[in-house]
């Protein structure tokens, strides 16, 4: 009996971590799209030193999104 309610809880457990997995990610990828759509809309008005920092938040933001995308899909294959 504790068996299958433990399994239960792991299931519930891992259903609420993929939700908000799938939430962050989903997030930071509208983050990246958001600064690299800044960029694009303010082009030369924005100083070199604006871009590199809009560039960098894009790729922390990506690489942010893949590991929310990673974490949900290793608990899957378990």
């Amino acid at each position: 009996m504790k068996d299958a309610f433990n399994k239960a809880a792991d299931a519930v457990g891992d259903t609420v971590k993929n939700v908000r997995d799938t939430v962050n990610e989903a997030s930071h990828r509208t983050e990246a799209r958001t600064e690299e759509e800044k960029r694009r809309l303010a082009g030369d008005a924005m100083t070199p030193g604006e871009k590199a920092e809009s560039v960098v938040n894009e790729g922390k933001n990506r690489v942010q999104a893949e590991w929310d995308k990673t974490k949900r899909e290793a608990r899957e294959e378990t």
